[in-house]
C-alpha cells in the first residue's frame, strides 16, 4: 500500500505544479460564471413592443383592457374563439404578436393562455400578466356585488397566466430543469476524458523512455497502474472541489450585486410577519421580477440532493474510463501507437454529450431509460433525470445504476491490470483486438 501512496503522490505533485492546471483552476470556474450570468441576462431579454390579440368570446372584458395606454403593448379584442392554427398562419392576425385567451372559465379557474411568436421580455410578460389581472379582479368585482370571504379570496388569488410559444403550445419538451443535471453530467464526461487521457499519456511517455523499467524494479505492474489512477483522481477531485467552491462563492456574489433585483432584500427577510404573510411576500415578488433562469440556478434544483451522487458517479465513472485508458496506454508498442482504441472511446464520451441532450429532451423514453444502466451512459442519464425528479417510488434506481457502475468498474480494473502487468514491458509491436485479448486470457 505504501508503494501505491508513494505513486499517487508523485502523480499528484507532477499534476498539481503545473502551470497549465493552476490556469484552469482559476479560468474554468469564471468561464462558468460568465456563462451563467449571460444565460440570466439572455433570459431576460426578449421582444420588447408587441400587439396582442385577446379573444374573448364570452365578452368577458367589454373590450376593455386597461385604463392607462401602454407604448410597448398594443390590445385588440375579438368577440370569438381563435385556434392556434388560425393565429399563427392566418393573414388577418400577422401583425400580432400575442395570442391572449380568456374564457368564461377565467374566473373560477384563473387560468388563461398566452401564444406568443417570439419570445417576450421579462417586462412585456410582467406587464401583460398585472395588467390582466387588475382587468380580471374589477370584472369579479362586478360579478359579486356582495363580497364574502371566500370570495374577496377567491379574487384575491393569483391569476395564473401560462406563456407558450406557438411552436410548442403544449410545453412538452420544458425539461429546463435537466440541463442543470446535464451540465453535472459534462462534468463528468470531461473531466473523465481529460484526466483519463493524462494517464495514457502518462504511461505511454515513461513507456517510451523507458521510466517504467526502472518502476516496476521498485513496485508491482498493478501498483503502480492503481497508483497512477488514484494520483490522477486525486488531481481531478481537487480541481473540481476548488471549481465547485468558487462557483458557489460566485453564484452568491453575483445574487449580491448583479441580481439583487429578483430577490428580497434582507430587511424585508428579518421583518415579523403575520402567519402566510411572509410566503405571500415573497410569492408576490417572484411573480413580479420572474426569470427562469434565476429561478432555475437558485430555486428549483435540490443541489443538496444531486451533489452527493454527483461525486459517486464522478468517481466510479473516472475509475471506470481510467482502467480503460492505463489498458491502451499499457498495451502500446509507441507513443504514437493505440490511435484505433483511443478514437473509440473518446467518440463513446462525445456521444454520452450528444445522447444527454436526448436525456434532457425526452426524460420518459425507452432509451434515456436504458441508458441509466449502461456503464458508459449511466452518470449522464442519472445526473439529469435525478434534477428533473424521480418518480415517488422509483429512487432505487439510482442506487441499481450506481451498482451496476461498481460492479462494471471491478471487472474493468481487474482486466486492465491482467493487460498492464503483461504488456507494460513489451516494445516495438502493433497493438491490436487480439494481443490485447491474449493479454487479458493469460493465465
Amino acid at each position: 500500500m505504501r508503494s501505491v501512496f508513494l505513486i499517487s503522490w508523485r502523480e499528484i505533485k507532477q499534476r498539481i505544479l503545473n502551470r497549465s492546471f493552476l490556469l484552469m483552476l482559476l479560468l474554468g470556474p469564471l468561464l462558468i460564471l460568465s456563462l451563467f450570468y449571460f444565460l440570466v441576462q439572455a433570459a431576460d431579454e426578449g421582444k420588447q413592443q408587441v400587439n396582442v390579440l385577446i379573444a374573448d368570446p364570452g365578452d368577458l372584458l367589454e373590450g376593455i383592457i386597461s385604463s392607462r395606454e401602454n407604448p410597448t403593448v398594443h390590445y385588440s379584442f375579438i368577440s370569438d374563439y381563435v385556434t392556434l392554427t388560425e393565429f399563427k398562419s392566418g393573414k388577418v392576425y400577422q401583425d400580432y404578436d400575442v395570442l391572449m385567451e380568456v374564457n368564461e372559465k377565467v374566473l373560477n379557474n384563473k387560468k388563461v393562455f398566452v401564444f406568443y411568436r417570439d419570445y417576450l421580455s421579462n417586462t412585456i410578460q410582467n406587464s401583460l400578466r398585472f395588467t390582466l389581472e387588475r382587468r380580471i379582479e374589477e370584472v369579479i368585482i362586478e360579478e359579486f356585488s356582495d363580497l364574502t370571504v371566500e370570495s374577496y379570496r377567491q379574487m384575491k388569488q393569483p391569476l395564473n397566466i401560462d406563456f407558450r410559444n406557438l411552436e410548442n403550445p403544449t410545453n412538452s419538451k420544458m425539461g429546463d430543469a435537466g440541463w442543470v443535471g446535464y451540465f453535472f453530467g459534462t462534468l463528468i464526461i470531461l473531466f473523465t476524458l481529460f484526466y483519463g487521457m493524462s494517464i495514457l499519456r502518462g504511461i505511454a511517455r515513461e513507456k517510451s523512455n523507458r521510466v517504467v523499467e526502472v518502476l516496476v524494479s521498485v513496485v508491482s505492474p498493478g501498483q503502480l497502474m492503481l497508483g497512477k489512477i488514484i494520483g490522477v483522481g486525486i488531481s481531478a477531485l481537487v480541481q473540481l472541489l476548488f471549481w465547485l467552491l468558487v462557483i458557489s462563492l460566485g453564484l452568491w456574489a453575483l445574487q449580491g450585486v448583479f441580481f439583487s433585483d429578483f430577490f428580497l432584500s434582507e430587511s424585508f427577510l428579518g421583518m415579523h410577519f403575520s402567519d402566510g404573510a411572509h410566503e405571500a411576500l415573497q410569492t408576490e415578488f417572484t411573480r413580479v421580477r420572474n426569470n427562469e433562469m434565476i429561478h432555475l440556478i437558485y430555486d428549483r434544483v435540490n443541489l443538496g440532493l444531486i451533489l452527493p451522487f454527483f461525486f459517486l458517479f464522478f468517481l466510479s465513472s473516472y475509475v471506470f474510463y481510467g482502467a480503460f485508458f492505463s489498458l491502451i496506454g499499457a498495451a502500446m508498442g509507441s507513443e504514437r501507437d493505440g490511435q484505433v482504441f483511443i478514437l473509440p472511446l473518446v467518440l463513446l464520451l462525445i456521444f454520452t454529450l450528444i445522447a444527454g441532450c436526448f436525456m434532457v429532451m425526452n426524460p420518459d423514453s425507452e432509451f434515456t431509460a436504458i441508458c441509466q444502466y449502461i456503464p458508459f451512459t449511466s452518470s449522464m442519464a442519472v445526473m439529469v433525470h435525478l434534477a428533473m425528479g424521480y418518480a415517488v417510488g422509483t429512487g432505487y434506481l439510482i442506487w441499481i445504476s450506481l451498482l451496476i457502475l461498481l460492479f462494471s468498474t471491478v471487472i474493468m480494473l481487474w482486466l486492465a491490470s491482467k493487460v498492464f502487468k503483461r504488456s507494460l514491458l513489451a516494445y516495438g509491436h502493433q497493438i491490436n483486438l487480439k494481443s490485447v485479448f491474449r493479454w487479458m486470457t493469460r493465465g
